[in-house]
């Protein structure tokens, strides 16, 4: 065999539609043969700063284009549209700049290529860091980045950072950069599987994508825009193309492989997979075809006793953008700027939902929701008492040092979330809902001691969870995850930290609600909604 070498993702073209942020902070200079393109730090700031503030408040206009597109299809259900309009109002309020579009403006991520013959002088990390910091701080996001100061102590780094960046080399003189906020429902929502050569089949290969599609759930704020990698010469390869799929960077790959072992694009298992998914009827988070919004499947080398396959989604927050820095100038993906376009004139037709006292006693709550079945669409109104993870581990220890639940996690419901920064004029910052799942280690205890009996989150939960509300009568409902800032904007009426407000986002509050949409999920009888659609 001949020595081979090509790029081992050879993107074909780049049809990505780029605004001007400015021609300063480049110039070009001759050394012997070469131009160089020399870059002030300067606009490496300016760069990352820009692409956080857009991605954090704008969406690309395809992916709005799909979210109407769910509501014309005839195919889906009422629930599909319900959500798919839900989340192009959100953009609607989030495009105005005060209010992300979900609470959880995640880990900030830059993937970089850096030409050969680009001079910048410094450490690009740390302007880059520079940039997103100044976001950050400047606009109404939210600090979740937890740093380690032991094995078992932690503490909010107070900036979001640190980011993670990875900047790669390659020939020429210019900077390409890809930028995405990653949250934590949808990075949690990334697998990797070691599989073998016998995997590699349509029976088996169908199989296992049916098995695994369901651990997807819809704790991420589907419809997704999923990526399935098949390969690998890494597992650490494998998770970066996954990463990269899901925000469409490889669209653009081609699509049949070849004696290099370039990287491709499988068009027919990306059909294949979509139809599985519409088929799982889990639907846009509460039953139905959306499921996903799309699929891409890439197919890599692998080491031959390996079969790394990874899996991973693109949530309703679908943050993801291009940068690039050429001699005439730095250049920032166009993101939409008009998301109401995508609205129809009218909202879809929903039967009346229930509308909901929280105010009242907890036991008259309980019996109110007891009278209706799983899938029953809610209108809460009254107080909620908000606690996510920390929060729930500090009353653990409570409970543990044999001290009583605390009042407000008995007479309140529990809203899992954490907000954003409140804007200046207004009663909250973007404030969705948090992934149920993490905890569901606390409810058996929670219940036993009385709190917890009715729990506000999003996606599935576990058994544990099931049985724990049938043994004690509780119920979870379930809210749309991913409109986070039309949820500040017309449903919370009131914020305040009544506990543990070292804690920063993940402080105990206390907000008054009107209209807060809802699905009864679990019940006090032991039924469970989504594990009715796994059956």
């Amino acid at each position: 065999m001949d020595f081979i070498y090509q790029d081992p993702y050879p993107i074909l073209k780049d049809d990505t539609v780029y605004k001007k942020l400015t021609s300063d902070y480049v110039k070009v200079e001759q050394l012997g043969d070469r131009e160089i393109l020399t870059v002030d730090p300067k606009g490496l700031e300016l760069l990352a700063e820009k692409a956080m503030e857009d991605v954090s408040f704008m969406l690309r206009s395809e992916h709005l284009a799909s979210l109407r597109r769910i509501i014309d299809d005839p195919e889906a259900t009422d629930n599909d549209r319900f959500v798919a309009y839900n989340l192009l109002q959100n953009a609607a309020v989030a495009v105005e700049g005060a209010l992300p579009s979900c609470q959880d403006t995640g880990t900030a991520i830059v993937v970089a290529k850096k030409g050969e013959n680009v001079y910048t002088g410094v450490d690009d990390g740390e302007f880059l860091s520079r940039g997103i910091y100044n976001t950050y701080k400047n606009r109404n996001l939210r600090y979740s980045q937890i740093v380690p100061l032991s094995m078992f102590e932690e503490k909010n780094s107070g900036s979001n950072l640190p980011a993670q960046i990875d900047i790669y080399a390659k020939k020429g003189n210019y900077y390409e950069f890809l930028f995405l906020t990653k949250g934590g429902g949808s990075a949690n929502k990334t697998f990797l599987y070691q599989k073998t050569k016998s995997l590699l089949n349509d029976k088996s290969l169908e199989e296992f994508i049916r098995e695994k599609i369901m651990d997807l759930g819809t704790a991420a704020c589907p419809p997704y825009h999923l990526a399935l990698v098949i390969g690998g010469t890494s597992a650490e390869a494998n998770l970066a193309a996954v990463k990269k799929a899901s925000a469409k960077y490889y669209d653009n790959l081609p699509t049949e492989g070849n004696m290099a072992g370039q990287a491709f694009r499988d068009l027919e298992w990306e059909k294949r997979v979509q139809e599985i998914c519409q088929e799982s009827a889990i639907g846009a988070q509460f039953g139905g075809k959306y499921l996903t919004h799309d699929v891409r499947v890439i197919r890599l080398p692998r080491h031959a006793a390996s079969c790394p396959v990874g899996m991973g989604v693109s949530c309703s927050a679908d943050r993801n953008i291009k940068g690039k820095i050429t001699k005439e100038g730095i250049f920032l993906e166009q993101l939409e700027t008009n998301p109401a376009q995508y609205l129809p004139e009218t909202a879809p037709h929903l039967e009346p939902a229930v509308e909901i006292d929280l105010n009242k006693p907890m036991p008259e709550i309980l019996a109110e929701l007891s009278k209706y079945p799983i899938k029953t669409r809610l209108k809460l109104n009254g107080t909620l008492i908000v606690a996510r993870d920390i929060a729930h581990a500090k009353i653990k220890e409570l409970l543990d040092a044999g001290k009583p639940m605390p009042e407000y996690f008995k007479n309140h419901p529990i809203y899992y979330a954490g907000p954003a920064k409140t804007p200046e004029g207004m009663p909250s910052g973007s404030f969705g809902p948090t992934t149920a799942g993490r905890m569901d280690v606390y409810v058996d205890e929670f219940q036993a001691n009385g709190g917890s009996m009715i729990m506000l989150a999003k996606g599935n939960r576990s058994k544990d969870v099931t049985n724990a509300c049938a043994k004690y009568g509780g119920f979870y409902l379930g809210s749309i995850g991913g409109p986070a800032a039309i949820l500040a904007k017309e449903n919370i009426l009131s914020v305040e930290v009544v506990d543990f407000p070292e804690l920063g986002m993940e402080a105990v509050r206390k907000i008054e609600v009107k209209d807060f949409p809802a699905f009864i999920i679990t019940d006090d009888k032991g039924n469970d909604f989504f594990a009715a659609l796994a059956h």
